[in-house]
């Protein structure tokens, strides 16, 4: 088994919440929030806001932590358990645009 930590945020800008809407080819399609995993160096803070900022283009501020959430899923070769701390985040404006690369087709606050 394979432990793996995401970090992500609830991001807020004028009381509508920005959300992802991903199509990983036409295997997973659906809304998201935005989160990544922890690279070498960083806290969970800096990980949620640097996933929020490549995944939406979005520059926000942490409020709180509001908590974490788990689930497991199968690979070709392993069971992966996950872990994802969440924070409640202030977004700087209302704009937003989805990372392509990552399988992101739309953004917004709704």
């Amino acid at each position: 088994m394979i432990e793996a930590t995401s970090c992500g945020g609830v991001v807020i800008f004028r009381g509508k919440i920005l959300v992802l809407y991903k199509n990983y080819k036409n295997k997973y399609e659906g809304w998201v929030l935005p989160k990544g995993t922890v690279e070498e160096g960083e806290d969970f803070k800096e990980t949620a806001l640097r996933e929020v900022k490549e995944e939406t283009g979005v520059s926000a501020s942490i409020i709180k932590y509001i908590g974490k959430s788990q689930y497991s899923f199968a690979t070709p070769h392993d069971m992966v358990e996950k872990d994802v701390h969440w924070y409640l985040m202030m977004a700087d404006s209302y704009y937003s645009k989805p990372q392509r690369e990552e399988y992101f087709v739309d953004s917004g606050y709704y």
